[in-house]
């Protein structure tokens, strides 16, 4: 599948969640956080295409990773905290929504 493709077959996977809804999955360890300064759907289409390259610069420079002990907490104690978030079968990539 071209790129093209597949990021406007993810595009349509993009949503909000609030962290009660992602608890589930947070528990079979799928979710994965993604920096704030990155475009969720570049980082889904990478780990859809298995761009191992892209996907392990990100994770050295810890732009993306499961989430910590500490956010599980934080997240945990406001369970209506919303991230953006986008399904890449087994995970769910989640992107905090920053407070306006």
């Amino acid at each position: 599948m071209a790129n093209q493709d597949l990021r406007a077959q993810l595009q349509e996977n993009l949503d909000e969640a609030e962290w009660d809804w992602l608890i589930p999955h947070a528990k079979r360890d799928a979710i994965i956080v993604v920096a704030a300064g990155l475009d969720l759907l570049e980082v889904g289409v990478a780990i859809a295409s298995d761009d191992t390259a892209k996907v392990e610069v990100w994770i050295s420079e810890a732009l993306i990773a499961k989430p910590s002990a500490e956010q599980m907490g934080e997240w945990n104690s406001d369970r209506t905290k919303r991230f953006d978030t986008l399904i890449v079968q087994p995970y769910v990539l989640v992107q905090e929504k920053i407070a306006a």
